[in-house]
Order: C-alpha cells, then sequence, then structure tokens
C-alpha cells in the first residue's frame, strides 16, 4: 500500500517477477504459483462483466490449486499424480484446473502486449484481441456472444488505471514486468503438458 492506497499492479507484476527467478533454478512449486496467480484475480474483476466468466473460473481454478499445495509441492508432482490416476483430463483435476489458470494468465500477457501497442483510451480493442487469442477458441457460440456483447461495458484505460491506483507511467512498468516475467512461467507449463504428449488444446 502506497498511502492508504492498494496497488494490485504492481503486486502482480513482483509475484510474478520472483516466480520467474526461481523457476529458473527449481521446479516450479505449487504454492507459490497459486499465490501469484491469486494476484491475477483483481484484475479480471476490474474489467467488469465482459470477463465476469473468466474472473469466477479462474479463481475458482486458483483455489484448488492453493488446496492441492498443502499435500503436492511442485506442478510437476501434480501432473504426474494426475497421470496415475489418469484423470488429467477429466474436469475438476488439478491438471485441467492448471491448464486453465495458465489459459489466464495467457489473456492478461496478451491484453498487457495489447493494451501497450495501441494508442487511445478503450480497452474494447486489446481486450477483443486478447480474448479471441486465448479463449474463444475454447468456448462455444453462447459464450462468445455473451464476452462480444459484455465488451462494450469494459471501463476505459483511464478507468481502468484509476481502479488499478496506477498512472499511465507506472502502469506500463508493471505491464511490461508481468508480460518479460509471465512468458517463461506459460511457457514452462506449456512444457510439462508437452513434453507428456499430453497437449494444451483442449
Amino acid at each position: 500500500m502506497e498511502g492508504g492506497r492498494e496497488k494490485p499492479l504492481r503486486r502482480i507484476a513482483e509475484a510474478f517477477e520472483g516466480l520467474a527467478a526461481n523457476s529458473q533454478t527449481a521446479p516450479m512449486e505449487v504454492d507459490a504459483f497459486s499465490r501469484a496467480c491469486s494476484q491475477v484475480s483483481v484484475l479480471f474483476r476490474c474489467l467488469g462483466v465482459a470477463f465476469k466468466f473468466a474472473e469466477m473460473d479462474y479463481v475458482a481454478k486458483v483455489e484448488d490449486l492453493s488446496d492441492a499445495s498443502k499435500s503436492i509441492s511442485t506442478l510437476n508432482n501434480l501432473l504426474e499424480i494426475d497421470i496415475q490416476q489418469d484423470c488429467v483430463r477429466r474436469g475438476g483435476s488439478h491438471s485441467r484446473n492448471l491448464l486453465r489458470v495458465k489459459r489466464g494468465l495467457d489473456m492478461v500477457k496478451v491484453l498487457f502486449e495489447q493494451i501497450l501497442q495501441k494508442d487511445g483510451n478503450s480497452l474494447r480493442d486489446p481486450a477483443s484481441v486478447a480474448y479471441a487469442k486465448v479463449f474463444a477458441p475454447h468456448h462455444g457460440w453462447a459464450i462468445r456472444k455473451a464476452v462480444a456483447a459484455g465488451m462494450y461495458a469494459l471501463p476505459s484505460k483511464a478507468q481502468l488505471l484509476r481502479k488499478l491506483n496506477e498512472d499511465e507511467a507506472s502502469a506500463r512498468t508493471y505491464m511490461q514486468t508481468y508480460i518479460r516475467c509471465s512468458g517463461p512461467v506459460i511457457n514452462s507449463i506449456e512444457d510439462l503438458f508437452n513434453v507428456r504428449q499430453l497437449g494444451i488444446d483442449w
């Protein structure tokens, strides 16, 4: 907190900076991963109705991983346990939830990239690109239609920054940090699935 104001964007950036640094030298811990991911929930909330589905789904999946961390140490172990129990792709499995959380992190990464690339105060184009790239291929027509309608209720970029208690300069710095640090984290999760020939497109 600074001057009594929450700084969620800074917390997100710092959490993933630490996660990325630690993942270079050791297997990623479920506890550290879920704690970092929990910081991102507030961003989905700030985006409003268009991403309400993502917020609810994401929060539930992160909570599941947090619970799993009490008995499972690393993401690698988490996946191996589900493979042994033949439940990797089963709804509600830790592995399936991990993939959903990874997707949420990826959406935020693309959203930040688009915000930094585009001029103007509207978030509709950045959010639409992020949704189309990450979530849309996995959603049916009804959800895609609802999200498209919700895009008109997105806050402006200025409104989002006010909710996050940031100015343009500080927001850009923290978004760049998240983009840089979330990339290796997302890639390492994809590698966990791909090296076992499980794919990530389900």
